[in-house]
Order: structure tokens, then sequence, then C-alpha cells
């Protein structure tokens, strides 16, 4: 079970208590277990400070507590606090990643729902689409939804998502697509063929929550030639 520990102190010197988390950093590296840690100040009291440290479980945050520099730092720290940082242990019952469910969403709405109206509540309006397979980007939600009916009339398909990484405002997924190729797809005649792809979209969120940028790489070249729509190269 995920841990979080919160260290919550007052501190005139803030800038040397930075200093001295920057150094934690450095010497730890390859030993703590630490995986995250955010440092928060409060608004209406800058030297109100709150550091949030997250570990895979609390036996890790023992282990790493143990490291002699992590001692040192901790003890160099508090002395430079108004009066003693007090520590709230928590084991972590719910992390909702609310854009990487959105994006996982994604990919199940453009494979099954019976239409697209449900993009509206996963995509903005004015979504901006990245695509080296087409010769310029698409603007607007709308010409977007086109461009899925395209893949949606000529395959029956599914993702499985294979990876999912998020930072910031931005959800990398790597995913994998299974399709049976049942009508025609840019020229092509229907095959009948079972074909497979990968790639790996990273999505931009807004601040409604919404995705307003994507950016796609996958093997459409491969595609087209396992449906027999490019010529054999000679060697």
């Amino acid at each position: 079970m995920t841990f979080v520990q919160l260290i919550d102190c007052r501190t005139s010197r803030f800038e040397e208590m930075d200093r001295l988390l920057d150094q934690w950093v450095e010497q730890t590296r390859g030993k703590r277990t630490a995986t995250h840690a955010v440092v928060a100040k409060d608004r209406s009291n800058a030297s109100h400070v709150v550091e949030i440290v997250e570990f895979p479980s609390y036996e890790e945050a023992v282990r790493n507590s143990k490291l002699p520099e992590t001692d040192r730092i901790f003890r160099e720290m508090t002395a430079l606090c108004d009066g003693t940082p007090t520590f709230t242990d928590l084991d972590v019952v719910r992390d909702a990643q609310l854009n990487t469910d959105s994006a996982r969403r994604f990919f199940e709405a453009v494979a099954h729902d019976d239409d697209l109206s449900a993009m509206a509540g996963l995509v903005e309006e004015h979504y901006h689409d990245h695509d080296p397979a087409n010769e310029q980007d698409l603007i607007g939600l709308d010409h977007f939804r086109r461009e899925m009916d395209v893949w949606r009339d000529g395959f029956d398909f599914a993702f499985r998502i294979e990876d999912q990484i998020a930072q910031g405002d931005r959800v990398c997924t790597r995913w994998s697509w299974e399709g049976t190729h049942k009508a025609d797809f840019l020229g092509i005649p229907a095959t009948g063929e079972k074909v497979t792809m990968t790639g790996t979209t990273v999505f931009r969120f807004g601040a409604s929550g919404r995705i307003v940028e994507g950016w796609w790489q996958y093997d459409r070249l491969g595609l087209l030639a396992r449906l027999g729509a490019l010529e054999p190269t000679e060697l």
C-alpha cells in the first residue's frame, strides 16, 4: 500500500531549507526509497511550509529514514524550523489519477461506443490533433470525430492499454490495437484481415479536465503493408 508522510513546519529560513532538500536529493541518489516529494507554502502565511513525501509502502519509508543522509539532513532542517516539525503518517486508500482515467476512457469510447457523442465530455471543442500521417493538423472536435469515424467504418477494433504515464497536464499512453478490416479504408477494399498495430499517444489536458491537444505515433505504414496496399520492396 502506498504510504505518504506529511512534514509540517514553520520557518523564516526557507531558502536554506530548500538548499538542504537539494542536498538530500543529490546525496541519496540510488539509495532513497521515496518516489515523489512536494514542498508547498501556505498562501496566507509564507513561513508555514508543508512537505509531502510518497513511498511505495510504510516499510520503504522506514528504510529511507534509516539512511545516514536522511538523518543528518533532517537534523539540520529541524534547526532551521521555528519550533518542532510535526509528522503525519498516511496510508493511501484512494489515488484517483483523473486525467489518466479520462485518457483510458477515450480509447474505450473510440472503440466501443455506438457513436462518438460521449467525446464531448472528454475532448474540448477546440481540440488540436497532431498526427504525422495527416498533411495538416486537425483542429476542432468535429474534424477529429470524422477522422475517428474513418477508422471505425473500416475496422472492428479494440485498444489494449499497455502503459500510462502522467506528468503535469499530460498523459502518455502506450497502446496496442487489433482490428478486423471489414470495409473500405482509405480506398482499400475490405480484406477481412485481422491486423495489429502498436503506438503511443500523448494527450494534454486543459483546466476543464478535457483533452485539448494530442500527439500520435503509430505504425500506419506497417498497417497499410499488411492490408496489401504497398508494393513489396526489392532488396
